[in-house]
């Protein structure tokens, strides 16, 4: 019989790590992540069936089984975060079985099994909603026995004049006096810097050298959006010229939403052994929600849910910050990734260092390769190069990308600080 792992207070909610206190997780270098396999990625989905979300998922999982020497008959769990808000509404382009949205802007695990034909799967679950929430479940269940060889999707869509336009986000009601744009996440993570600012006594500008490599690495990164679709390399100029979408917060500040698929085969440390890659190891992994106190989170509020994050991150995998070696935190707005740099106290960065910091060597090439992904900004929106790069960097296999420095352990993190999911990866299971 097949398990499908569903509702916030059912099965899937048992199997995340989201409190103090749980002490090393159980299943620390009993799990491993052997492959990734990628789709094309686009700017967005042109309305045609070669390029929806079902065939780039298709092609991920392929690839990712291919990757890794492992054949379909293998994998008996199937796990999918199916795709963004705003990326779907109800039409029907196309005749059955294509007159849904399952397969076109969203991939459920039920859609990839069936459509994969992969017949020995017992374990599925689409309730995840974001790329750390379905890897955590993932390595969990793995962990708890549930399956033991699985695929696991992060499909992103990206239809146009779509993008985060859900019907619940428009404001109304009492919104319409706090909220008037719908999604503050635009609005709030520049109040929340213009806070940072004050607080520490630096400015815009000096997130130039940051972003600039950010962009750097991304081009680095075969599968991400720049290196497929080539521009001329972002200067610091170009930032600091940029156009402001709410100031502080401008044009090279935010992440660039794609049409792309990533899957990641993850199984048992024991099956890994005779897996043609070597293995990485899954130290942790936490998933944690907050609630804030308004309308907008504070600086205050991001500084505390960040130490949180950290906190449960290092509890559970027995690391502490000198030990982490490759650091890929979540930058789909750049304005908010020092507060987990500094949060996690990577390279030994406190509260409000981070641009002193960022003004330093931060290549690959160099001693502090932060985000050597190139990170949502470097790649586009993926939300999955931070973990790939992680994988990659541990399994000697980054490429150009490949840091200077020793990589034998990584962390990576998605998304807002109010709402966090974080992984441990290392290259031993000890």
């Amino acid at each position: 019989m097949t398990t499908r792992a569903r509702g916030a207070g059912g099965l899937a909610a048992s199997l995340y790590r989201s409190r103090d206190g749980l002490g090393v997780w159980e299943h620390r270098g009993k799990v491993a992540v052997m492959s990734i396999g990628f789709s094309p990625v686009d700017r967005r989905w042109d309305e045609s069936l070669e390029h929806s979300l079902g065939a780039y998922s298709i092609i991920a999982a392929k690839n990712a089984l291919a990757d890794a020497g492992v054949g379909p008959d293998q994998v008996d769990g199937v796990l999918a975060a199916p795709g963004p808000l705003g990326a779907r509404w109800d039409r029907a382009y196309f005749d059955p079985p294509y007159n849904s949205e399952d397969g076109i802007s969203l991939v459920t695990a039920e859609w990839l099994t069936r459509n994969m034909g992969l017949k020995n799967v017992k374990f599925m679950n689409s309730e995840a909603g974001d790329s750390a929430r379905v890897l955590g479940l993932a390595a969990q269940a793995i962990g708890n026995g549930l399956c033991h060889t699985a695929l696991v999707l992060y499909p992103t869509g990206n239809l146009a004049g779509r993008y985060r336009h859900e019907p619940e986000l428009y404001a109304k009601g009492n919104a319409q006096w706090v909220n008037p744009w719908a999604w503050t996440g635009i609005q709030s993570s520049a109040y929340r810097f213009s806070q940072y600012c004050l607080k520490y006594g630096t400015n815009h500008d000096r997130m130039a050298p940051f972003v600039v490599n950010l962009r750097r690495n991304g081009r680095m990164f075969p599968n991400g959006y720049y290196a497929q679709h080539p521009e001329a390399p972002l200067t610091e100029e170009d930032y600091l010229t940029s156009r402001w979408v709410c100031e502080p917060l401008c044009l090279h500040d935010a992440d660039r939403p794609v049409n792309t698929a990533t899957c990641f085969l993850m199984t048992t440390a024991e099956r890994a052994r005779d897996m043609k890659l070597p293995p990485v190891y899954v130290l942790n992994h936490n998933n944690n929600s907050f609630r804030i106190r308004s309308s907008v989170e504070t600086l205050e509020e991001a500084e505390q849910f960040c130490e949180v994050h950290a906190r449960r991150l290092y509890e559970g995998s027995g690391l502490t910050p000198g030990d982490v070696d490759v650091f890929n935190p979540y930058d789909g707005y750049t304005l908010f990734t020092q507060n987990y740099l500094e949060a996690f106290r990577w390279q030994g960065v406190g509260k409000g260092e981070a641009h002193d910091f960022y003004a330093g060597d931060i290549s690959v090439e160099g001693p502090h390769p932060i985000l050597s992904s190139g990170g949502n900004n470097g790649t586009g929106r993926t939300r999955c190069a931070i973990f790939a790069d992680c994988i990659e960097q541990l399994q000697g296999r980054a490429g150009e990308r490949q840091v200077h420095i020793k990589a034998e352990t990584a962390v990576a993190g998605c998304v807002l600080p109010a709402g966090c999911g974080w992984l441990a990866f290392g290259k031993s299971p000890d």
